[in-house]
């Protein structure tokens, strides 16, 4: 789903960046259902672009992708100016101690266990 900058609403915009189109769908459809404008990324690379283009106001960002994973996109996106206050929240299916204490040491703000919730997305951390 494609929105025009003009469009975006008081709720503000999120970049989705996840590489199953099923889950890209659902979580698009939840947060543009919501108020939220949506942008989504289904790879790391594209993620950094659209990013650097226009910074949104959140990211939810997979950790498990090919290519370029969620650590290494936040790891980057953290390391650009115009983005490094961006919060980040990770996604993901499987996720142990481990990898919460590296995405937080990464300057993740939180993880969203896979499967979710549909309230658990609409509000976690993303009231407005």
């Amino acid at each position: 789903m494609h929105r025009d900058f003009s469009e975006v609403n008081a709720k503000g915009e999120v970049l989705i960046v996840e590489d199953t189109p099923a889950s890209l769908k659902l979580l698009s459809d939840l947060l543009s259902g919501a108020g939220y404008a949506v942008r989504q990324a289904p790879n790391g690379e594209l993620a950094l672009w659209t990013a650097q283009a226009r910074p949104p106001e959140l990211i939810l960002l997979d950790v498990r992708m090919p290519g370029l994973d969620g650590f290494e996109v936040c790891r980057r996106l953290k390391q650009i100016p115009s983005l490094c206050q961006v919060p980040v929240i990770f996604l993901s299916a499987q996720y142990d101690t481990d990898d919460k204490v590296r995405g937080f040491a990464l300057g993740a703000v939180d993880f969203i266990a896979k499967p979710f919730q549909a309230e658990e997305i609409r509000v976690f951390g993303l009231s407005g």
